[in-house]
């Protein structure tokens, strides 16, 4: 094992820890980042979004090289019940703009091509490394980590906890409660593969253009959760996920409300003469700004999944990973120039960063929708969509029946499933939730 000592050691290599990473070692900090996957990103296999301008900030001319699959020019939103779904959707030619906004990536490539980037600034990067904990010294201060190597202890002046939503090695060290039910959503997803060309008329794209979709409903069957689609170069990334809390109560098994999901009516058609050929797990942070735990003490900092970081109102996770994975490589690089020591006291740095930035008002500003969703998931996400469905037949439907009529029944299966009070509650309480 290394015995020299780094100014900093990096935990993970996801979005996080390699802004992290790369944003120190570029500015000439001796770094080691420590992933015991057998490659940055062989943990993954589901594809995502990336949100570019979060990375410019990091690596202006990504483009060049990264490995992006489709940009975004259309998104849509799904509300589904059973045998159909009501949609609202933006596309816009401004999207196939020079600097396209967002991209889909595969993460496995994605997070491999970015640890690239980090040992190409000078990063000491070691794969099939384990931290097993961090090392504290008899001050309480993080002064490194152990690891599962032989002889595996390596000192740092800072640690970068960005070990994923599970956060172990900080539950173990006592900086940070183990995140509740919940506050973490279990994600399944599959990797549907399809020639390019296919996927390009099914979706009415042409070129590297991509689409999104995200849909609410009974997909979920009344839990807090969501469906979602993107489109990849040759593939197709599918995938449905709820709060574990809701899977814990309900008993319902992940993998059967995707099989209910790919194969709805409004899905199965765009999946047709595909071959799946990867499925994978995902935890994703749920809990939103009330969970956010400590992010900074003697001699470490969280930063992405580990600390809580995602918007789940706008689906954003990776945008707010690498931010806050960059402002702590500047916060520490900024005390290291200033020669000031990593206490607790002065990292409070990266906390005032980042309370600066978006993320933390994006988060600040949603901070009761978590909870909303979740105690009124059975009617945001089963009843409503359901009468909103009931509605769009009402309204479309032409069979002789007179308008007046279906507009009544309309508003009498509102009224019994919700009634006026209830409406009204539901709608004030999203309001409020939303300002």
């Amino acid at each position: 094992m290394i015995e020299e000592k780094f100014d900093a050691i990096v935990v993970g290599a996801g979005m996080a820890g390699n802004a992290a990473a790369y944003t120190m070692a570029s500015r000439g900090l001796k770094v080691l980042q420590l992933e015991r996957g057998e490659y940055a990103g062989s943990k993954n296999v589901q594809g995502a979004i990336m949100y570019a301008s979060m990375l410019e900030k990091i690596i202006p001319d990504f483009r060049e090289d990264a490995p992006l699959e489709r940009h975004v020019i259309e998104q849509r939103f799904w509300m589904m019940d059973d045998r159909g779904h009501s949609a609202m959707q933006y596309r816009s030619d401004d999207f196939n703009e020079d600097k396209p906004n967002r991209y889909t990536i595969v993460r496995a490539q994605f997070d491999k091509w970015f640890n690239r980037k980090v040992r190409e600034a000078g990063a000491t990067v070691l794969t099939e490394t384990t931290v097993t904990g961090l090392l504290i010294d008899s001050t309480g201060k993080c002064v490194g980590v152990k690891t599962d190597r032989a002889g595996g202890v390596v000192q740092a002046d800072v640690v970068v906890l960005a070990e994923g939503v599970n956060g172990l090695l900080g539950t173990r060290a006592g900086l940070r409660e183990p995140p509740k039910a919940g506050q973490v959503a279990l994600a399944v997803k599959e990797m549907h593969f399809l020639p390019a060309e296919t996927i390009e008329s099914r979706f009415n794209i042409k070129g590297d253009e991509g689409v999104v979709i995200e849909a609410v409903g009974t997909i979920t069957k009344g839990m807090t959760g969501m469906g979602f689609l993107y489109t990849n170069k040759e593939s197709i990334s599918l995938g449905v996920g709820c709060l574990i809390s809701d899977y814990a109560e309900t008993r319902e098994s992940p993998y059967d409300l995707l099989e209910t999901f790919k194969t709805h009516p409004s899905i199965a058609p765009l999946l047709e003469g595909s071959e799946c050929k990867e499925y994978a797990a995902h935890l994703i942070p749920e809990g939103g700004f009330k969970a956010i735990p400590q992010l900074y003490g003697d001699g470490w900092v969280v930063v992405g999944d580990a600390a809580q970081l995602n918007n789940a109102i706008h689906r954003e996770g990776s945008n707010l990973a690498m931010t806050s994975g960059r402002l702590a490589g500047e916060a520490i690089h900024r005390l290291k120039a200033g020669r000031q020591a990593p206490t607790k006291e002065n990292l409070k740095l990266y906390k005032e960063l980042l309370d600066e930035s978006f993320v933390m008002k994006d988060l600040k500003k949603y901070k009761d929708m978590p909870a909303l969703l979740h105690t009124n998931s059975a009617n945001f996400f089963m009843s409503y969509p359901q009468l909103v469905s009931q509605a769009a037949q009402n309204f479309l439907r032409v069979d002789g029946t007179p308008k007046i009529e279906r507009e009544k029944a309309t508003s009498r299966a509102f009224i019994e499933k919700r009634s006026r009070l209830g409406m009204v509650s539901d709608a004030v309480k999203l309001a409020l939730a939303w300002r």
